[in-house]
């Protein structure tokens, strides 16, 4: 046998729980981040409700004539998370006062 088949195997070190926390949320950052670069359909952004409009093709048709925050990427409509933004501030109600 040689000697470094003798050897004990190195000790893994658990992490703090500080460091626990920390790495949680370098994820959660990391997840975020990458939910920015999402692009969401017109039927996706109608099925997960993320604007109030009940039919992809009103949707779509809003787009075409430029009535509502999108991208038209070589003729085809997606939604980012900044596009979903803009366009619930735009067409945010105030509620009535008292």
């Amino acid at each position: 046998m040689t000697v470094e088949a003798t050897e004990t195997p190195p000790v893994k070190r658990r992490r703090k729980p500080a460091q626990q926390d920390n790495h949680a949320a370098a994820l959660k950052k990391k997840a975020d981040a990458e939910q920015e670069l999402v692009r969401w359909t017109p039927e996706e952004v109608v099925a997960l409700k993320l604007l109030p409009y009940r039919s992809a093709r009103v949707l779509r048709r809003k787009c075409n004539r430029r009535e509502v925050w999108c991208h038209l990427d070589g003729g085809r409509i997606t939604f980012t998370a900044e596009d979903i933004r803009r366009e619930n501030e735009r067409t945010a109600v105030a509620p009535l006062a008292a």
